[in-house]
């Protein structure tokens, strides 16, 4: 048996804006394929070159694209019968950049896609991310690190345009 410490790197920001136009600048940042026909494009392409045109038919003008969407806040409003909080759980990636991060470093597979939360709170809607890098460094490889170190700064800068 191998336990491996991780440490979490979360970056987070706070913004002013609305959380309707928080998650509308996100979703409009990424591309949001049905995944039912991204997974058999992927599935049919016999060449690396044709699962390249499959993957980038699905990814938006950031170069990710959304497989998940969870609406936490719907269930704990369920509960309360109030109107608050919205809780929203994206889950972001593009299959092409975990690939290089687990050809270094299978275990980044345990972290990609990646995971967006924003929710709102009395201070303004939070936009929080687990830094991909954070996840890596402990397995001391400087390629995975690099491809990791490109993505957070893709997903913080997707953040950021998104609160301001």
């Amino acid at each position: 048996m191998n336990i491996k410490k991780v440490s979490v790197e979360r970056f987070s920001l706070t913004s002013s804006k609305t959380f309707e136009a928080i998650v509308a600048a996100l979703e409009s940042a990424v591309g949001q394929p049905n995944l039912v026909e991204f997974a058999k494009a992927t599935r049919a392409a016999r060449t690396y070159a044709e699962l390249e045109r499959a993957v980038s038919a699905g990814l938006g003008r950031t170069g990710l694209m959304i497989f998940m969407k969870l609406d936490h806040g719907a269930i704990l409003r369920k509960e309360t019968g109030l109107d608050a909080p919205r809780n929203v759980r994206f889950v972001i990636g593009n299959p092409l950049i975990m690939k290089e991060m687990v050809k270094h470093v299978p275990d980044a597979g345990s972290y990609a896609p990646v995971t967006i939360l924003v929710d709102e709170r009395p201070d303004g809607v939070h936009l929080s991310y687990d830094r991909m890098a954070g996840f890596l460094n402990p397995y001391g490889d400087g390629d995975a690190l690099a491809v990791a170190r490109n993505l957070d700064a893709k997903i913080e800068s997707l953040l950021q345009e998104a609160a301001a």
